[in-house]
């Protein structure tokens, strides 16, 4: 599937078209180069699933958790009532995320967002989905999975 966001005006439109058509599984990696929009666009992911408090970037903390107050539904029916939004950019070994419980995230029912997944693919489950987001010529950027 492919989405485009126009500019930063059209992002809650962008979240609410992904989220109708959000795949299986609880693990979204996200690729993109630096400045792209991912925080930005899993911002609006979670506003648009009902997160009522700040959504920041986790760069320092690595993982931030967040409660879905109000259930909102995609294609597939369910959602789960957390999300972690992870950002591994400062990882420098893959023994940081062993230290950190990444399989209590991974294998929970929280839905679990992930910026700079390309740093722990080796942990990454084999039906997570690769979201790939790119900046056009024109500025646009065009979310694929």
């Amino acid at each position: 599937m492919e989405i485009t966001i126009h500019d930063i005006n059209d992002i809650q439109r962008a979240a609410q078209t992904f989220i109708e058509n959000m795949p299986q599984g609880n693990v979204l990696a996200f690729y993109g180069n630096m400045g792209v929009g991912k925080t930005t666009f899993i911002k609006a992911l979670c506003r648009e699933l009902g997160v009522e408090e700040e959504v920041t970037s986790p760069t320092f903390a690595i993982v931030n958790e967040y409660e879905i107050k109000e259930k909102s539904k995609g294609e597939n029916g369910k959602l789960p009532t957390a999300i972690y939004h992870f950002d591994f950019y400062r990882i420098k070994k893959l023994e940081e995320v062993y230290d950190m419980g990444y399989e209590d995230y991974f294998y929970s029912n929280g839905l679990c967002l992930i910026e700079w997944p390309e740093l722990i693919e080796e942990v990454l489950p084999d039906d997570a989905t690769k979201v790939y987001i790119t900046e056009q010529k024109d500025g646009s950027r065009l979310v694929t999975f």
